[in-house]
């Protein structure tokens, strides 16, 4: 408990720290390092919330420990009773401080990249990546998130890639445990027999960086453009807007066609590419920490299979989480906070071990 006690005191003096260079004229004119100071203290307010709250109950504590020793049997007696409240409560509470207390993601109150791509599957494939796509998209409209589509690749009904940007608050925490493969067991529109089919989609979500975060040098860069392809508006076919940026010395290939504007193109291709990057230095560090939360969740490979989504049955299971519920369709549809948090608490309990 006197462990507990000190680190809660260190993250209170950091919060109040905070608190007071947020109220300085030259962090207050500089955008950027508000942005930073601000992050980091929406990112320990839970914590410093928690300890207080803790503390309070520590102090209620020896309060009722104190009337054991006095009054009458009818005095000690409900003294005895709400000590054993307070105690279960304390249980519980110092469970969510450890939790708090963990070491946390500087890049989990980022946007996100989301990247879905069809899997294995053919057809079935790109409509259930479609189905992803919109999955996320209806999530990000229930927590107030701003949508920036930047590339979508179209196969029939379905969608080969589409990337997408994501803005607003905690974003990259909330999702980033949703990288991986995402499988689907359904009979297909097309199949005579009634056979269940199994197709798969892969889902990447990069931490957005900023020009600060990843510094590219320009000569470091291939940009090409051509035309544009697909559906679309006058510009499609009949100007080179489209634009494709190769970062030679990883040659990462980023392209994006969206836009009828070749500058616009271009800025989300390399917003695209900067967290790309910064995504490899991410998963390069996570491969030098042998921690907990590494062997819960793996990397983020996309080769990892996190998720079954079992149509007949209405039945989704997250493989990491051990988690199985039967609303598919309120998931699809954007209900996604029961499986996040499951999946976040399984985390939290692998770190705590």
């Amino acid at each position: 408990m006197a462990d507990l006690l000190e680190r809660i005191s260190a993250f209170a003096e950091r919060a109040q720290q905070l608190e007071e260079t947020l109220g300085r004229q030259e962090v207050a004119s500089n955008p950027a390092e508000y942005r930073r100071v601000a992050q980091e203290l929406s990112g320990l307010r839970p914590a410093a919330q928690a300890a207080q709250a803790y503390r309070k109950l520590l102090a209620d504590i020896e309060g009722a420990r104190a009337l054991l020793g006095e009054g009458d049997a009818d005095m000690r007696a409900l003294a005895q009773a709400e000590l054993a409240e307070l105690e279960e409560r304390r249980t519980a509470l110092e469970k969510q401080v450890r939790v708090l207390l963990l070491p946390r993601d500087p890049d989990d109150e980022k946007g996100a990249i989301l990247e879905i791509r069809a899997g294995a599957g053919g057809e079935e494939a790109g409509l259930f990546a479609h189905e992803l796509l919109r999955m996320y998209l209806r999530y990000a409209e229930r927590r107030g998130w701003k949508v920036e589509p930047m590339s979508l690749s179209q196969a029939g009904s379905g969608i080969r890639e589409a990337i997408t940007g994501l803005s607003g608050e905690h974003v990259f925490g909330r999702l980033k445990y949703e990288r991986g493969v995402h499988r689907v067991q359904r009979v297909p529109a097309t199949e005579a027999q009634g056979r269940i089919h199994t197709s798969t989609v892969t889902v990447a979500v990069l931490p957005e960086a900023e020009e600060v975060d990843v510094q590219i040098n320009p000569a470091d860069l291939r940009i090409d453009v051509y035309r544009s392809s697909g559906p679309g508006g006058q510009s499609v076919n009949t100007t080179d807007s489209a634009v494709r940026v190769t970062h030679l010395p990883t040659n990462t290939v980023v392209t994006c066609q969206d836009e009828k504007s070749q500058h616009k193109n271009k800025a989300k291709a390399l917003k695209v590419l900067r967290s790309r990057l910064l995504e490899v230095e991410r998963e390069r560090a996570a491969a030098n920490r042998a921690n907990a939360r590494r062997a819960q969740v793996g990397t983020g490979d996309r080769s990892e299979k996190i998720r079954t989504y079992n149509f007949p049955q209405s039945r989704v299971t997250d493989h990491r989480a051990g988690v199985t519920m039967h609303q598919l369709d309120a998931l699809l549809a954007g209900d996604m906070d029961e499986l996040l948090d499951a999946v976040q608490s399984s985390v939290d309990e692998a770190e705590l071990t």
